[in-house]
Formats: C-alpha cells, sequence, structure tokens
C-alpha cells in the first residue's frame, strides 16, 4: 500500500486522539458525514472466495460492525439463507433496512456487538477488529468465542501492518494477534493474503478459526 492510499484510510476518522471515544456518535457522525474512506466499494476478494467455498446455505452468519454489508449483499445472491449484521451507527443500520427491506434472509440490529446474543455458525471478520480500540481486543476475541455455536468459526481478514497515525483503523501483526486467538481456537488458517482487495494488498492476513 502507498503511502497516500495509507494517509486516505488514516484520515477517514478525522478527528484527533483525544477526541474520540469510538462510540455510536463517532461513527454514526462518519456515515451522516460520509467520513467512510476505509470503505472498499465492493465485498473483501477474500471473503467473497471463502464464501464461495460455502456448501451449507443454511448456517447461521453473523457480521459485525457491518458497515455497507457488502459481504452480506454477496451471501444473500450466493443463496444463503440466515444472515444477521449489526452495526452501532443509526444511520447506517436505517439505510440497510431500506436497502433490504424486501430481503427475508437478513436481519439487521442496531447494537453494541459486546451486548449481543445469539448463537452463530459463522462469524465474517471485516475491518471490525481493526476499528475498536485495541484494549478491547482480547474481549473481541472472548466474545466471538461466546457467540460461535460448537465447531464454529470466526473467518476474514485482519490488517498485517501497523499505522502511521493513530486509528481508527488500529492495525497490528501476526505475532501480536496470534497469541490472543490461540487459547480460544483452532487455527485453520492464520496467514498472509494472496487476493487482496488491490489498496489492500501485502497488508492483510486470511483467518479462518475454529472454536475450541
Amino acid at each position: 500500500m502507498n503511502k497516500e492510499n495509507s494517509n486516505k484510510i488514516n484520515q477517514a476518522c478525522c478527528t484527533t486522539p483525544s477526541e474520540r471515544d469510538l462510540g455510536q456518535s463517532f461513527w454514526d457522525q462518519q456515515y451522516q458525514s460520509n467520513t467512510t474512506g476505509w470503505d472498499m466499494g465492493e465485498v473483501s476478494p477474500p471473503i467473497k472466495a471463502y464464501a464461495d467455498g460455502l456448501t451449507n446455505k443454511n448456517i447461521r452468519i453473523l457480521i459485525p460492525g457491518c458497515g455497507n454489508a457488502y459481504e452480506a449483499a454477496y451471501l444473500l445472491e450466493a443463496g444463503f439463507t440466515d444472515i444477521t449484521v449489526i452495526d452501532i451507527a443509526p444511520t447506517l443500520v436505517e439505510k440497510l433496512k431500506q436497502q433490504f427491506a424486501n430481503h427475508p434472509n437478513i436481519k439487521i440490529i442496531l447494537g453494541d456487538f459486546f451486548e449481543h446474543k445469539g448463537q452463530y455458525d459463522l462469524i465474517i471478520e471485516q475491518t471490525f477488529f481493526c476499528a475498536l480500540d485495541p484494549i478491547l481486543r482480547s474481549a473481541y476475541v472472548k466474545k466471538m468465542h461466546e457467540l460461535l455455536a460448537e465447531n464454529g468459526k470466526l473467518a476474514g481478514v485482519l490488517f498485517n501492518r501497523t499505522f502511521e497515525f493513530q486509528g481508527p483503523p488500529f492495525g497490528g501483526t501476526a505475532e501480536e494477534y496470534h497469541p490472543m486467538f490461540a487459547p480460544y481456537f483452532n487455527m485453520c488458517h492464520f496467514e498472509p493474503c494472496y487476493n487482496s482487495y488491490f489498496k489492500r494488498a501485502n497488508t492483510e492476513l486470511f483467518i479462518e478459526l475454529e472454536k475450541k
């Protein structure tokens, strides 16, 4: 990723660290002002490829911090029947409810991921982990484990890089992440992406983690 693209991602959330609480009002403001520089405008290629390999279209799927929900839209088009998306931003959620009004196979929730209840066979990770303050990463891992059913999986992408400016997004490395997940998950895949979105080439890990 070149410096220009890196700056665009970091400037997507343009308040200073002292001004950020990263709560509902912060994220809602990003959607109200269309300050969403992290948005690719399409389904993440690694997640698309992973979804294409899934044969059971009736698994229970959760996408937390779903953003504009390109992954959910792709899954619906592919015939998946039980999709839940959750986001904390009311402006975004209202837009999604209108967008998917005629799709009975998706549930759209306005809420805090850490308070969400349910059981899922698959949770998809796409720019949610990196949007959270790093102090919440341990809680994120435990909550993912809690929400997954027996043998459930967490799959998607994590940034495998650091950022010049304090986030969000917040980066990190495989060496940092592995010890967080290892007590709770078996590592089916935990490796650099070969098929990232072109602006994120060589900066992502693909993960597929099975609940222990």
